[in-house]
Order: C-alpha cells, then sequence, then structure tokens
C-alpha cells in the first residue's frame, strides 16, 4: 500500500513551503513520525515526519523546490518488499531561492548545469558559476599587465587607470566580498533561516525610514523588587520572573499611551493603520539564528501572564517547536541583546511595524541618585539603555522621546507589587 508524504499545513498563514533536505534516501526503511523532510517557509524551518512506516519509494519534490500545501513530496510504500530501490521519478522546479541568487549573480538559469539529481539547479551550482564568471574576467586583467614590456615603467605607473581600461567584471552576488578575492574563503550557502532573515533585514531598511532614540534607565528597584519575588513565585506558582517581563509590561504600557507605535503604514504608503490590540512581538536567539514569536493580545497580560508567556514561547523557539502562526501578526517588537552583555544596538524593524524596543545590559555603576529628602548622592545603582528604533516616516523624534520616557517613569518608580499577587 502506497503512502503519501504531502506538505503539512504550517499555518493559516502559510501556503507554501521550500525542500530544504531529504533527511533519508529512495530505498530506506522509516518508522512511523520518523524525521523524514526537512521544509522552509517565509517564517520557520520545520521537520516533516513520516506519515507510516515502510520503505521510502520514491521522492517526488526535490531538494530547493517549492510546492503548495497538500502537493505530495514522497511516497512510503508499507510493504518494504515492494517497488525497493526502483528509480524515483522526478520533477524539477527552480525555486525562488535559485531564481534569485541567479539574478543577484547576472546568471541566465539556462546557461547552468545543475549537479542535482537529473541535472537540478543547486545553490551550490549557481556560486560556483557566479565565481566562475569573475576569475576568467580577473585572469584576463593579470596577463595584460604583466606583460608590460618595462618593468621599471610599469611600477612608476599609476596602476588604476589600466584598472580601469580593463574589461568590466561582472557583478558578483550580493556578498560584501567579491568571489575570486583573494581575501575571500570557500562560498557555504546560507540556512533557509538566515536567508529569510537577511531578506526580512534589507526589506526593511530598503521601505522604512528608520530612526533610533536612547534613553538610560535607573532599574535598581525593579532588579530588588525582582531578587524579592522570583524565589517565592517559583516555589508557589512555577513562574520563571525575567527581568524581561518587568520591560515588557513597562513597553505595552506605553504603547497605551503612544498607540502611534503600534500602528502600521498602508501599502499605499499614505494610511495609517491603528492596531487596536497589542501583539508583542519577542526576538529569541537561537542556535539557528535570531526568530521573533508573537505573544498575541499582550496588553491584556499581568506581569505574571507575561513571565508565562515569553517562557513558554522562548522554550519552545529554542526547541524548534514555534510553527509559523507563532511568528505572525505582531505590532510592535522588544529585542533584548542586553541578554548577552551588549549595552544596547540600533534594532532593524520588523517589516510591517513601526517600532522596535532594544534592551540592554543591566549593569551596576555609579550614578547620581536623589535620597527621600531630596539631597542627591552618588551611589551604586543599576542602569540600563533603551533604544528605540522608529519609522521616521510615521513616528517623530518627539513620540518618540515621549514614548521612552513613560516606559523609563514606569521602570524607575518600580510599582509592580500589585502585578505579582
Amino acid at each position: 500500500m502506497n503512502i503519501e508524504v504531502t506538505m503539512p499545513q504550517l499555518g493559516e498563514t502559510v501556503a507554501e513551503g521550500t525542500i530544504t533536505r531529504w533527511l533519508r534516501q529512495v530505498g530506506d526503511v522509516i518508522t512511523d513520525q520518523e524525521p523524514l523532510l526537512e521544509i522552509s517557509t517565509d517564517k520557520v524551518d520545520t521537520e516533516v515526519p513520516a506519515p507510516g512506516s515502510g520503505r521510502l519509494r520514491e521522492i517526488i519534490i526535490d531538494v530547493d523546490a517549492t510546492v503548495a500545501v497538500g502537493t505530495v513530496l514522497a511516497i512510503i510504500d508499507s510493504e518494504p518488499a515492494a517497488g525497493a530501490g526502483r528509480p524515483a521519478h522526478r520533477r524539477h522546479t527552480h525555486s525562488p531561492l535559485i531564481r534569485r541568487l541567479a539574478a543577484e549573480a547576472g546568471l541566465g538559469l539556462d546557461s547552468l548545469t545543475g549537479s542535482g539529481s537529473g541535472g537540478r539547479l543547486t545553490r551550490e551550482d549557481v556560486a560556483l558559476a557566479a565565481r566562475q564568471a569573475v576569475v576568467p574576467a580577473e585572469a584576463s586583467v593579470r596577463p595584460a599587465a604583466s606583460s608590460a614590456p618595462a618593468v621599471p615603467a610599469a611600477s612608476s605607473t599609476p596602476v588604476l587607470p589600466a584598472a580601469s581600461s580593463a574589461p568590466a567584471v561582472p557583478s558578483a552576488p550580493t556578498a560584501s566580498i567579491a568571489a575570486g578575492s583573494p581575501v575571500a574563503g570557500p562560498a557555504v550557502p546560507m540556512t533557509s533561516l538566515r536567508t529569510v532573515i537577511a531578506d526580512r533585514m534589507m526589506q526593511s531598511l530598503h521601505t522604512t525610514a528608520q530612526l533610533t532614540t536612547v534613553v538610560e534607565v535607573d532599574v535598581t528597584r525593579v532588579v530588588a523588587l525582582r531578587s524579592a519575588a522570583r524565589g517565592p513565585l517559583h516555589d508557589r506558582l512555577g513562574v520563571r520572573l525575567t527581568l524581561t517581563a518587568f520591560f515588557a509590561k513597562a513597553a505595552l504600557e506605553g504603547l497605551r499611551a503612544m498607540p502611534v507605535l503600534n500602528s502600521s503604514i498602508g501599502a499605499d504608503g499614505r494610511s495609517v493603520v491603528r492596531h487596536t490590540a497589542q501583539h508583542l512581538g519577542i526576538a529569541v536567539d537561537t542556535d539557528r539564528g535570531l526568530m521573533v514569536p508573537v505573544l498575541r493580545d499582550a496588553g491584556d497580560l499581568s506581569l505574571l501572564g507575561l513571565s508565562r508567556r515569553i517562557e513558554d514561547v522562548a522554550n519552545r523557539t529554542r526547541a524548534g517547536a514555534i510553527t509559523p502562526d507563532d511568528l505572525a501578526g505582531g505590532t510592535f517588537t522588544i529585542t533584548n541583546t542586553g541578554s548577552r552583555g551588549a549595552l544596547f544596538d540600533t534594532p532593524i524593524l520588523v517589516p510591517g511595524q513601526v517600532g522596535i524596543l532594544g534592551i540592554g545590559a543591566v549593569v551596576e555603576r555609579p550614578a547620581v541618585a536623589r535620597q527621600p529628602d531630596g539631597q542627591r548622592v552618588i551611589a551604586i545603582r543599576s542602569m540600563a539603555y533603551l533604544a528605540l528604533t522608529y519609522d521616521h516616516r510615521l513616528v517623530d523624534g518627539a513620540d518618540a522621546a515621549r514614548y521612552l520616557v513613560s516606559v523609563k517613569n514606569r521602570l524607575e518608580a518600580g510599582q509592580f507589587e500589585p502585578e505579582l499577587s
């Protein structure tokens, strides 16, 4: 009996996926729910388990092909003896990734030779062709230089004019170091997730007017409150209270006061969409790269609720158990680069959003503090930087400063006790 392996429905917002790797080969005996292949969508990479046990009889869709949900990817023969080792019928298409890489390298797909199954083009094929397109051009320059009849004269002759008269070198891919450069090492393809991140970041920088404003915050009271409460809370409720939850709570309250930062600019570039709910993206560092799961309706959560939800999505993201729907629909994002020791950075906006708040490391250092009697003293305080990047098409610097100061005041007041009861 044949068992069809199909492209799964990974979420309501996902209609297609790209095959990135087959984990088993034709002829292999596999078991039910064993990871069979890896796929990538525009939001997440994930494994697809085998829907039944048997022998993998045929792989229909090859690596790098992008297909719609429901497409049959492979056939498993539940009777291992039947069909084992039969040559598979392959169907090849050029994925958007291959088409994009070839276009960036100035290469025509018809001129390339594929090394994949049945002549399928791979990323390595495109990268190799790009390097070969550069090296001959450079080689054509070097003989001209070395054939100069008089070395002394050549050494006294400016090099730039000669180089400028050389044949034009074809444009290399978007890598910062051109292929064929003396400092270039072996080209290693980006992972699918890295490619998605790269594309999203470039899209954001090319389509928005980004500006970053920074404030310094004294979080000494928050640190003390968290230190006193986290042990009892964990024992009583199992909640892992983190400083990130305090920052998230203050950030969400700030959005209520400054709803422009919880908005989006319409596709026409001339309209504004004011989001009634606050869906908070949380940047999570994983072994595979940065991912941003979304806490839907985060503005309705208490500090404890935020702590639970942040821990949940962070654990699921790092475990590779996040779904595309978990990554969709954010209206504002926070990123905690301070968790790795950075004082602050200038975050890049998530496409479609107009604000992202970067949280720097909380560090102890001498600072001016005001005592209850009004006297100012120099004391050891817990300090942090908050960096807000915003789309200057919609948000002015004064708006950004008002938002940051509202978050700063909330954190410095440190009055979160009611949230912990």
